[in-house]
């Protein structure tokens, strides 16, 4: 049997100061049995994507010395971005690849939870499959009010938006500190390969782009009458997160998603709805971005969708990289975005 392999995707929240990612992503480097395929920082989001891949306990080591440099280096008191967030690292997910179960990751987040709270005197809210009751599964649950809000749940007797299932870590420090208003908090966990595309729309504002963010997430729009009643109406792909924003640096927007999974809802499917629906707006579809890194099963589906007289690999990954713009912002590089050209070196 191969040996087991695990993949961890730390979000930081720092994407502007590259010296202090370059310590971060170093604290994480040179493990035996782990290696850092990818470090993505974003300035408009302020916030740091990092790919870590290999064996379960080197890649939890790896995590934990992240967690430990991000501590040093990210003082969440002057972090300012577009992106919703709750700490320096803001999630930290580990994701089964091979010969490794969900309740193993489920497990291996438990123990990194554990240990950042014992080693670092930090904070921690367990998401996902390592969640400890179903309120708490949802990430976007837990980070609700983000890091402005960590004070109030974390403050007795203090007026919190969250219900009392949702309010408190699952390890850590429950009080305010000196320490936790430098860091706030990081939300642990497991779950199965998600993939962080963003599609890129001719416009400076994120109007159109918002509008159709709400429309396609799974969650969908919430229309509001003049009464001031809402009405929660389901969105048109199952398995997505979006919303829109503004990337002031290439004067466009971007629906900006999850894609909680791609066996549903495959990334030319959400790229094609998109155009469609931008072009109903009358607004150009420029192309999009991967953010991180996804599977070889979905560069492949989508090649055949958009050259059916392909056939090989690399074919098929050069028909989906052009019919989806995936080099619209800059080149597309297949030994750094396909997880298993990543993990092999190979192009």
């Amino acid at each position: 049997m191969a040996d087991p392999l695990v993949e961890c995707v730390p979000n930081i929240s720092e994407g502007t100061d590259l010296a202090k990612i370059e310590l971060i992503v170093n604290a994480a480097s040179g493990i035996e049995g782990a290696r850092v395929l990818s470090s993505e920082p974003d300035s408009d989001y302020n916030r740091t994507v990092i790919t870590i891949a290999g064996t379960p306990q080197a890649v939890s080591e790896a995590a934990f010395r992240l967690i430990a440099s991000a501590a040093e280096n990210i003082d969440m008191r002057l972090h300012k971005g577009n992106h919703a967030r709750l700490g320096a690292v803001d999630v930290c997910p580990f994701i089964p690849l091979a010969e490794i179960s969900m309740e193993e990751c489920a497990q291996l987040a438990r123990s990194l939870s554990q240990r950042v709270a014992n080693e670092l005197g930090l904070t921690s809210y367990l998401y996902g499959a390592a969640a400890s009751s179903d309120a708490r599964r949802n990430h976007s649950l837990l980070r609700k009010g983000q890091y402005e809000e960590l004070e109030a749940r974390l403050t007795e007797g203090g007026e919190s938006i969250h219900e009392e299932e949702t309010r408190l870590p699952d390890n850590g420090p429950t009080t305010w500190s000196e320490k936790i208003a430098k860091f706030g908090a990081t939300i642990i966990g497991a779950r199965g390969i998600l993939v962080a595309y963003n599609v890129n729309l001719n416009e400076k504002e994120a109007k159109v782009a918002g509008a159709i963010g709400r429309t396609v997430r799974q969650s969908g729009p919430l229309i509001k009458n003049e009464a001031g009643q809402k009405m929660p109406v389901s969105g048109m792909l199952p398995k997505i997160q979006g919303m829109g924003f503004p990337l002031e640096e290439h004067g466009i927007s971007q629906v900006s998603m999850n894609l909680q999974d791609i066996s549903i809802t495959p990334i030319h499917v959400a790229f094609e709805t998109i155009k469609w629906l931008a072009n109903t707006y009358g607004i150009e579809t420029t192309g999009s971005e991967l953010v991180g890194l996804a599977p070889l099963s979905a560069f492949l589906e989508a090649g055949a969708w958009y050259d059916s007289d392909a056939i090989s690999e690399d074919q098929l990954i050069a028909a989906a990289v052009k019919g989806m713009g995936l080099d619209d912002l800059g080149p597309f590089i297949a030994k750094q975005r396909i997880i298993e050209r990543a993990l092999t070196g190979s192009d």
